[in-house]
């Protein structure tokens, strides 16, 4: 894979919240490994949830028959090396902007086999708990571990912790310096 660009989406409904703060940082590494980061905010987007028509697993395609903003998407993601997920955790699990995307990427596939089969995969959480298990994060963990291990897709990392406030995980230097360096792995730097 010769490109170090990644795609980064942001699964919070607040426009500067905690999830997007990981993100950009997570960019801002990208962009220190010599990667572009294509950051899409998913509350502003038009993402309609999957109809489960099975169009795309017969015409594999990369795409879906759904005309909305995933087709913004799909290419950009089909050439990019990796890709970053950050979410809040919700009613122990993630957002539902973060959990369309998810069933979304069910579209994802060619015909070579899933379009992220072999992409380097990133996951940033914020939950309100100080535990993971009673935030429900580990819920969320384990959704990602098992949809990217299906389709072949190595997690790089998941950076996770705690915050309620919107921006205050600002205050988490460590926590930041970690979704920064994730952005770098995943782009394929040092």
């Amino acid at each position: 894979m010769a490109t170090r660009d990644v795609v980064i989406v942001i699964g919070s409904p607040r426009e500067n919240g905690n999830s997007a703060a990981l993100a950009l940082q997570a960019a801002e590494g990208v962009r220190k490994a010599g990667g572009e980061p294509h950051v899409f905010r998913l509350a502003d987007m038009d993402i309609r949830p999957c109809r489960a028509c099975d169009t795309c697993q017969k015409k594999k395609c990369y795409c879906c028959v759904i005309n909305d903003d995933m087709r913004l998407v799909y290419p950009i993601l089909k050439k990019a090396r990796g890709l970053v997920i950050a979410s809040p955790v919700y009613w122990f699990s993630v957002s539902a902007q973060t959990k369309i995307f998810m069933d979304r990427l069910y579209a994802f596939i060619g015909p070579k086999g899933h379009g992220l089969k072999g992409k380097s995969i990133g996951i940033l959480l914020i939950y309100g708990d100080i535990d993971p298990f009673s935030s429900g994060a580990v819920n969320a963990l384990r959704m990602f571990q098992d949809a990217f291990n299906y389709v072949g897709a190595p997690i790089a990392g998941m950076v996770y912790g705690s915050a309620n406030a919107a921006g205050e995980v600002n205050e988490n230097k460590a926590l930041l310096r970690d979704a920064a360096a994730l952005g770098r792995q995943v782009a394929g730097g040092a």
